[in-house]
């Protein structure tokens, strides 16, 4: 992409269609002065035409001018023209059929004439878009018309004019020169700057790289290149196919690396898309089970594996993970159902066994061994219907437990007094039980007293109500 076809802006420059006064009166669009030849006619020519265009026309110069012009040359009595040159008279022409008058006044224009092409030029200098071309074959174009002019004026101020002219236009290609030369060596930072925002992309590259982002980066330098190239100056072939060289071969680097990147991630997406086909296949040879707790042990596996599996891109990875929840919802609203249902059973089930308690806690206190016998049969009978029910809620368990417990304890308390009194070796033992458990009862008597709170109380009467038993149990 180095500079081939660059085009260079041009300026309408208003001295570029406007010649000198004079000359601006003679046509409609005015030429460059090296467009402009001045061909005297033959005097045969002249005479044939002198009835279409007299000559006693000023030819739209002003007849100050003309007379000032005419001062510089003399006709001779055959015709001829002469102009003079400081001391020296040269021969210009022939009009042999005019008047003098006319004869001089014709010479007089055609100097008016070239005068006006050295006007034209000097304005022409002065405008932005003239070349240096345009400046040697106008220079040239004037220097052979005013070597030896045929014409009648002011010769010497004429070649005058023309030598300043000269050094202007010397002056001006200069200026064009520096000013190209300056342009060109902005126009070659402007584009190495675009070159050096390439390189550092490509040299940054990495595992953090926003491919997408760092692609219309490359996308919008490149377009600044083009821009660059079609709106300035054009550079030289070397430096431009130097700077696109460096700006290819940072974009090749990046083209290449984002390929390289391209794969591994269709590779990691192709492995981790059979990752998850497997993990789909292991939900739904789960998803029936009813082994709840195993079964959702096994999915929590599943899901860990899955997060691990990486991605498979967005589209397959909605495809694939709707595909897994499907048989992870057909497991779990199948565990939910059967827990909703087991739950509505244990309510059930408490229901039972707290109206069993009823029945248990109705049991106690006993008062004698006879009273106890009759209290473990019926409460046997209630702790068999108990353990048919089944499970109950689990934060009830403990509770209903409990309190069943405390009914075995107290009939239990009870039978074991009885057992002592017919033991013979409790004899012994019987009045030092019974004194502890009258020291201890005064003990719970006093704490009961000292206690405000409710809680408390109540669990220290409930120990004194079983000790009370006990003492009843072995008198």
């Amino acid at each position: 992409m180095a500079d081939n076809n660059v085009t260079e802006s041009q300026t309408n420059d208003p001295t570029q269609q406007a010649a000198a006064p004079e000359a601006a009166k003679h046509a409609k669009a005015a030429p460059t002065p090296a467009a402009i030849k001045a061909h005297a006619p033959s005097p045969a020519a002249f005479a044939k035409n002198a009835k279409a265009a007299p000559a006693a026309k000023t030819g739209g110069f002003a007849e100050q001018d003309i007379k000032e012009a005419e001062r510089f040359g003399r006709v001779g009595d055959d015709g001829t023209v002469y102009v003079k040159e400081g001391d020296a008279e040269r021969e210009v022409g022939q009009f042999p059929d005019a008047s003098k008058e006319e004869a001089l006044a014709l010479y007089a224009r055609r100097y008016l004439d070239l005068k006006a092409k050295l006007d034209l030029f000097a304005q022409r200098l002065k405008s932005n878009s003239i070349k240096p071309r345009e400046i040697d074959e106008t220079v040239a174009a004037l220097d052979e018309e005013t070597a030896n002019p045929d014409v009648v004026g002011d010769i010497p101020a004429l070649r005058k004019q023309f030598e300043e002219l000269k050094a202007q236009a010397q002056a001006k290609k200069e200026s064009i020169a520096a000013a190209r030369k300056e342009a060109v060596a902005n126009a070659v930072a402007e584009r190495t700057k675009i070159v050096e925002k390439a390189e550092e992309l490509a040299a940054n590259l990495g595992d953090n790289t926003n491919w997408r982002s760092t692609a219309d980066k490359f996308r919008s330098l490149f377009d600044q290149w083009q821009q660059h190239q079609r709106t300035t100056v054009r550079i030289d072939k070397s430096d431009a196919d130097a700077l696109w060289k460096r700006f290819s071969t940072a974009r090749t680097t990046f083209n290449q690396a984002r390929r390289k990147w391209a794969q591994a991630r269709d590779n990691e997406r192709a492995a981790a898309r059979k990752a998850k086909e497997a993990i789909i296949a292991e939900a739904n040879e789960l998803k029936d089970s009813t082994a709840w707790a195993e079964t959702s042990r096994r999915f929590n596996d599943l899901m860990a594996r899955w997060k691990q599996a990486g991605r498979a891109g967005r589209q397959e990875d909605d495809t694939l993970w709707a595909q897994f929840r499907e048989a992870a919802d057909t497991f779990f609203n199948a565990r939910q159902a059967d827990r909703e249902q087991m739950n509505t059973a244990e309510k059930e089930n408490l229901a039972k066994k707290e109206a069993l308690l009823v029945k248990a806690e109705a049991l106690v206190p006993v008062k004698d061994e006879t009273e106890a016998k009759k209290a473990r049969q019926q409460l046997a009978a209630i702790q068999e219907e108990w353990d048919q029910i089944g499970y109950v809620p689990r934060e009830d368990m403990r509770r209903i437990e409990g309190r069943l417990d405390d009914v075995d304890k107290q009939i239990k308390a009870v039978e074991d007094a009885a057992w002592k009194r017919s033991d013979p070796e409790a004899d012994a033992r019987k009045s030092s039980f019974e004194g502890q458990l009258k020291a201890q009862l005064d003990e719970l008597d006093e704490r009961i007293a000292k206690t405000d709170d409710p809680k408390q109380k109540a669990k220290l009467e409930a120990e004194k109500a079983t000790k009370e038993q006990w003492l009843n149990a072995i008198m």
